[in-house]
């Protein structure tokens, strides 16, 4: 099946059957956020994942009240690092020497580089907010792995953040939620718009074409 295809299989499912997704595949959905691509390859984000029942219970009782929530088979977190940003970057650094074999001296430009892009944007807050959108970027991803997956995997913003941070002890681990994503089985019969025809604009009022 081509990516294509399975985006025009894809749709926010509203209702969820309780089927569990397999293990291997829940992996690969993960793993493709894991290689998500950000902003110099520093990943400010992390993927809570929350499988128990009795805990999606709990979010969904104080702060998300979606069925989804409860229905689906696993609940995905995407968090972004409520910490120093210059801190991030040095490990990021550290990181990439190890990996790649390298000296750290030899990333002492890319470390500068990256540090003063953190100094441009002037404050933790919006460095947060620059880390919320490098998470969308994965976002899109679990999507399109979800959908290739044939898993129905539903985006939401529509939760209380500070309550769930609370709920999950997210502050603890220096992480602030932005978007969470149920992953499970549509419910045909009790959601409408598993058999509804997808809108999107055609494709000749959607791209602007420049000569």
């Amino acid at each position: 099946m081509s990516l294509n295809d399975a985006l025009h299989w894809r749709y926010a499912a509203k209702r969820l059957n309780g089927d569990q997704v397999p293990e291997d595949t829940l992996e690969r959905i993960m793993d493709a956020a894991r290689l998500a691509p950000s902003s110099f390859g520093l990943h400010p984000w992390s993927l809570v994942h929350v499988r128990s029942h009795e805990l999606r219970a709990r979010l969904h009782e104080k702060a998300a009240p979606q069925p989804q929530v409860i229905e689906g088979s696993d609940l995905l977190i995407l968090a972004v690092h409520d910490r120093d940003f210059k801190t991030q970057v040095d490990e990021h650094i550290a990181h990439m020497a190890r990996t790649r074999g390298q000296d750290e001296r030899e990333l002492d430009g890319f470390r500068d580089m990256v540090k003063g892009v953190m100094d441009q944007k002037g404050s933790h807050e919006a460095c947060l907010e620059w880390a919320a959108r490098q998470a969308y970027i994965g976002l899109g991803m679990i999507l399109s792995a979800a959908a290739l997956e044939r898993v129905d995997a539903s985006p939401m913003e529509g939760f209380y953040p500070e309550k769930l941070d609370e709920a999950l002890g997210l502050g603890e681990k220096g992480l602030k939620s932005v978007v969470m994503v149920a992953l499970g089985y549509r419910d045909t019969e009790r959601d409408p718009g598993a058999e509804r025809e997808k809108v999107r604009r055609d494709r000749e009022h959607f791209v602007v074409r420049l000569p």
